[in-house]
């Protein structure tokens, strides 16, 4: 339903998108690839990608370190950065897991409002039928824009009438850890 640019850092992963191959292990995906009409592109440019755009998801991988108990964010906070420099109006949306505070102490450092949390519930091997199909559809803010970014996300769903929760930044945040537990 919505123009949408997946950047990575991994040309294959770039080049398996624009040649809509699945760049995962996932049947779902590769059919829907495949076979569906989409407004789907991969590049590496993030500065050109988010230029204009309302909402930036990311997603990148946090690793958590048992013998520092913390999670490795580094990735997401880089990123975020590089959001703001280049489209300082954009919504970000952090899909990635993260701990708990992490929003609202980002948001404080790097000066801005237009961070929110929306947790994913992906299980490996079923990303794509599991966003077709959420169970749910939690954001982290009480807002307008979360309840656009939420009704989004919702209408690229396949099943009627999914949850959609708005609740605080720091609720979602421990929401997703639990569900992780």
């Amino acid at each position: 339903h919505n123009e949408v640019i997946g950047v990575d850092i991994l040309e294959e992963r770039i080049d398996a998108v624009n040649a809509r191959k699945s760049p995962i292990i996932d049947v779902e995906l590769s059919e829907y690839l495949e076979k569906k009409q989409l407004n789907l592109r991969a590049s590496s440019d993030l500065e050109n990608s988010v230029l204009k755009a309302d909402y930036v998801i990311v997603s990148t991988p946090t690793n958590y370190d048992e013998k520092t108990n913390f999670f490795e964010i580094s990735s997401i906070e880089s990123v975020i950065q590089s959001i703001i420099r280049y489209e300082p109006k954009a919504c970000i949306v952090v899909k990635s897991t993260i701990p708990v505070g992490f929003v609202d102490e980002i948001r404080e450092r790097l000066e801005t409002d237009n961070i929110i949390f929306s947790p994913e519930f992906l299980r490996e091997g079923k990303a794509l039928y599991d966003n077709l199909y959420p169970s749910r559809i939690i954001i982290g803010e009480k807002s307008e824009r979360a309840n656009v970014f939420a009704k989004l996300l919702a209408q690229g769903a396949l099943n009627d009438n999914v949850n959609i929760l708005l609740t605080g930044t720091r609720e979602a945040e421990a929401i997703k850890l639990f569900s992780n537990t």
